[in-house]
């Protein structure tokens, strides 16, 4: 008997072919699961009704109103024509609105009758209107009740008659087929029982149809317990599976070449946290395990000198490193500032990357064969087949969340023993999110920045402060500073008010005459490009106006100022990503973000919190709240790869980390999840990169795990 979940859903009363069509195209319901879990994203108390009056002023959610319909118009033609109904809740009116089915409607409802209609009222030209709303006749007797589910919908499910209601019918009728009791739990009793959640049945059914606020809140909780429980023990499954199968080098000593350059060469103090992460990384190194660490650390904070002490490492122990950047400007950068470090050491260091020349690639090639070059620094260059290593046994990622799985993934199947692995990251990452999306790395945090640096002062103004802006800047280039001006698009777009690099340039060299001005965008030619970033560098030019390819890879310790127009554009993690530009040398920086003075109260707020601190993981928390941790740059990239229905990062802190500890006590005596006789597999490094891979589906990873349980875990052990 095929099982009942997975059951096409145009077998469903009330579905049929042409409507299961069209939940699947639009909203991926195309079984029973899908639609037991598209739960509503937001519940109605029925018993209140709203008066109109109420709207002014207000972004209400889906509401009711009680009232009665005073006339109605037929408005337009063809494609454009509508219905136009006038409701009265007997003080204000409010217009209704049905772009479908306009004849039928408009025979449909009676002016006079007393009615109950139900949606999102649209503020429009000093008035409300509610497009497609639901309408039934109010009964007196029997009054709206009791919490109502309101489902996201698509225009192409309104203009075919699929409301919130018809889902919640739908939803009804399932709860209501015969097999649905039939429905197994998908936690073992012992974790239901332990933790009081409710079973899950039942928490279906109090998703679609809560019988109180407390019941919908113990549905949610046990929902989002499940959820994050199963990417738990997936992303952790993986962590032990890999740790147990793949061998890693064994650093022993620490060398010469440290030690030299720690006592002969290293050119300021490191700081209390920079020993700590060298510490935490000597221990991995010396367990005989593959290391696999997440280096978190702001922009300044030393996270290069980290790395490279780690490469020292490697070199005493016989092996090479390799270090890989998203672009050339960044990989450059390392480059120049390793070969410094490396040149009194006699270590060859070595940079590859698109724009090397065919001869010099060679010689490349050659050397790292040989094991002549000990440090190689690149960019995606170093994953092409043709780059072979002599005895690869570090590899370095920066800015990691920029690469994709595969690319990641080439880079440690260059050893037939898997290489030591440091991913390195400037954009501070939420607790939760780390857990989760870098479940299986240990997490290293540099939380000091380097003695003498000044905390940037970051500014919020408006176009109407723009001379008082321009007199910043000019002080600043008086005294010799130089500035970055960052724009979000390049040319200017009709259908997008933003201010554009090109205008921005054009008034740039008006405003500020007696300095050069340089330009850097994504579109230009690498070998422009760097003419263009090497005019700054080395000082000629003294602003630069850029999109935000500048956002890492530059390091000018002179520049002190970053003004970024059009702020309210930006996610605040990058906007703190930019902000790291300056900063970087011993004078007094700012940051300028130049938003529009009409902006939200929400806008003017979450950039607020920009000029209140310069702490990026606070920054970065913040942003996930607001953005969800689905839009935080490079999750879907580095791990999340499914989408969490009821859980949420940003908010669920606790529940993930009480989910995170039954998984580990759950596969503490069984990491693989075997059931009892079986062997497992060998596995090679190409095939278990250290960033996890959940591309599976949530539903799918939930029931490979349950079954697995069931098989092979003594629940008696769990603490």
């Amino acid at each position: 008997m095929q099982n009942f979940l997975d059951t096409e859903i145009k077998f469903l009363k009330g579905v049929g072919e042409a409507r299961s069509k069209l939940l699947s195209s639009e909203i991926g319901v195309a079984t029973f699961r899908d639609l037991l879990y598209y739960f509503p994203f937001r519940h109605i108390d029925r018993s209140r009704f709203y008066s109109i009056a109420e709207l002014e002023g207000s972004d209400l959610p889906a509401i009711q109103i009680k009232g009665r319909f005073i006339s109605f118009r037929v408005e337009g033609e063809g494609v454009r024509k509508r219905l136009v109904g006038v409701f009265s809740d007997g003080k204000r009116m409010i217009e209704t609105v049905w772009f479908s089915k306009v004849k039928e409607m408009s025979s449909l409802y009676k002016p006079g009758v007393e009615y109950v209609i139900f949606g999102k009222p649209v503020a429009f030209h000093n008035s409300y209107s509610i497009a497609h709303p639901e309408v039934e006749i109010f009964n007196p007797e029997k009054p709206p009740t009791g919490f109502r589910g309101v489902y996201s919908l698509t225009d192409a499910m309104r203009k075919k008659g699929l409301s919130t209601r018809v889902l919640q019918s739908l939803a009804d009728n399932l709860l209501k087929h015969p097999r649905f009791n039939t429905i197994p739990e998908t936690l073992p009793a012992e974790i239901v029982s332990r933790y009081k959640l409710m079973p899950l049945q039942e928490a279906l059914r109090q998703m679609h149809f809560p019988e109180d606020i407390r019941s919908l809140q113990l549905a949610t909780e046990r929902l989002k317990f499940e959820e994050l429980f199963y990417v738990e023990a997936h992303i952790l499954r993986y962590s032990m599976e890999r740790s147990s199968k793949l061998p890693g080098f064994y650093f022993r000593k620490i060398g010469e070449n440290f030690n030299g350059f720690y006592f002969n060469v290293l050119p300021f103090k490191l700081t209390g946290a920079q020993k700590r992460v060298l510490k935490e990384i000597r221990a991995d190194m010396k367990t005989g395990r593959q290391m696999n660490r997440l280096l978190q650390g702001d922009v300044g904070s030393g996270k290069t000198m980290v790395a490279f002490m780690t490469m020292l490492m490697a070199v005493d122990n016989g092996f090479q490193s390799a270090l890989m950047a998203p672009t050339e400007i960044l990989a450059t950068q390392h480059y120049a500032t390793i070969k410094e470090w490396a040149h009194p050491l006699g270590i060859k260091v070595a940079l590859l990357t698109g724009s090397t020349r065919s001869r010099e690639r060679k010689d490349i090639h050659e050397g790292l064969l040989s094991g002549e070059i000990k440090i190689i620094i690149g960019t995606h260059a170093l994953i092409e087949d043709t780059v072979q290593f002599k005895s690869l046994g570090l590899a370095v990622i920066d800015e990691q969340h920029r690469f994709g799985v595969a690319q990641r993934a080439r880079m440690w199947s260059k050893s037939k023993i898997a290489p030591h692995v440091l991913v390195m990251t400037a954009t501070p990452i939420p607790r939760t999110l780390a857990m989760t999306v870098y479940g299986d790395l240990e997490v290293s945090v540099i939380d000091e920045l380097p003695p003498g640096r000044k905390p940037v002062t970051t500014l919020l103004r408006y176009d109407s402060n723009r001379m008082e802006v321009d007199r910043l800047i000019v002080s600043q280039l008086r005294e010799g500073r130089q500035v970055y001006i960052v724009y979000p698009l390049i040319s200017e777009n009709e259908k997008l008010d933003l201010k554009s690099l090109e205008e921005g340039y054009k008034r740039t060299c008006e405003t500020f005459p007696s300095y050069k001005v340089c330009f850097v965008h994504g579109k230009m030619k690498p070998e422009e490009k760097d003419h263009q970033m090497d005019l700054f560098v080395n000082g000629e030019a003294r602003i630069m106006v850029a999109t935000t390819v500048i956002e890492v890879g530059v390091n000018v310790p002179n520049a002190s100022v970053m003004v970024i127009e059009n702020a309210e554009r930006f996610g605040l993690s990058q906007l703190h990503q930019l902000r790291g530009r300056v900063g970087r040398g011993a004078d007094q920086s700012y940051c300028i973000l130049m938003s529009k003075a009409k902006a939200g109260a929400d806008t003017k707020k979450r950039l607020a919190i920009m000029t209140e601190t310069t702490d990026g993981f606070l920054i970065s928390e913040a942003d996930m709240k607001i953005r969800g941790p689905g839009d935080m740059e490079g999750t879907q990239q580095s791990g999340l790869a499914f989408n969490l229905r009821v859980a949420n990062l940003a908010r669920d802190g606790q529940i993930l980390t009480r989910a995170r500890e039954t998984a580990l006590a759950v596969l503490r005596g069984n990491p693989s999840l075997l059931a009892p006789g079986c062997a497992p597999t060998e596995a090679k490094p190409e095939d278990m990169p250290p960033i996890i891979l959940a591309e599976n589906d949530l539903g799918i990873i939930r029931c490979e795990l349950a079954t697995r349980f069931a098989k092979s875990v003594d629940w008696s052990l769990i603490s």
